[in-house]
């Protein structure tokens, strides 16, 4: 079982991330919503006028009776774009269970980096279960952006979602993994800067998020959006690097 070690000697947890993932499955599936067709991933609103409040399907279903509208957010960003009527929030109950998975994959990767000492062996298995994700991810939304069984959503959460993104995790950690431990072609800065400091620039960025020079009325368009946004993270960046120069840290 050497091969594998690394999943064998963790059985007990993939059973129970396997029956999380399962049970947001059934319940995304077969919950019955009231007004709402069985299985339902849409917006709702403008998108769907005859299930204009399905917004979520089962998983805003699920938190509205839970927490009830009183307690959601109630700025998704399908308001924004689809008008719709009913809050929603985009970390809601239902999407805890296939978030939990992203998590233990991240785990999976600690434990290979434990398990295995040589650099082949970790560089392969990442990129191993960066193909599996991969393949299922794709399978799920039948490589398309809003189609298939499970499309890729967000704002859901959905498996497909959490599996593209594991996907590409995996391949990033690989080429960082063979870049800076293996090679040692870059120290991981300035990026490792920011992750010192990564709770102080998470606070600054919310007090400044609609604040120049951080961020600007920009139009509407991809272009705009991402130069504001670049200009804002560029900030946060140099930012973190002098706080590291000068040893101020915010910890908790």
């Amino acid at each position: 079982m050497a091969p594998v070690r690394d999943i064998v000697n963790y059985w007990g947890e993939w059973l129970i991330m396997i029956l999380l993932v399962t049970l947001q499955l059934v319940l995304t599936f077969w919950l019955q919503v009231p007004h709402c067709p069985t299985g339902y991933l849409g917006p709702g609103g403008l998108s769907d006028m005859e299930h204009y409040n399905c917004t979520g399907g089962a998983a805003g279903y699920i938190d509205r009776t839970i927490f009830t509208d009183d307690h959601m957010y109630g700025h998704p960003t399908t308001l924004i774009v689809y008008k719709t009527e009913v809050p929603f929030d985009p970390e809601g109950l239902l999407g805890t269970l296939t978030s939990a998975l992203i998590c233990f994959l991240g785990l999976q990767a600690g434990k290979i980096l434990l398990t295995y000492t040589q650099n082949s062996a970790r560089v392969g298995r990442w990129i191993g279960w960066a193909l599996a994700t991969g393949a299922i991810g794709a399978l799920l939304c039948d490589g398309r952006q809003n189609e298939g069984w499970i499309p890729v959503n967000k704002n859901l959460w959905s498996l497909s979602f959490v599996l593209v993104l594991s996907c590409f995790a995996f391949l990033l950690l690989s080429l960082c993994y063979v870049v800076i431990d293996v090679k040692q072609w870059w120290t991981g800065a300035p990026f490792y800067q920011v992750g010192m400091n990564s709770i102080l620039v998470y606070i600054g960025h919310e007090l400044c998020a609609d604040k120049l020079p951080f961020q600007w009325a920009a139009t509407q368009t991809h272009a705009s959006q991402l130069a504001s946004d670049l200009v804002g993270t560029t900030l946060w960046v140099l930012i973190a690097v002098w706080l590291h120069y000068k040893k101020v840290y915010l910890k908790i």
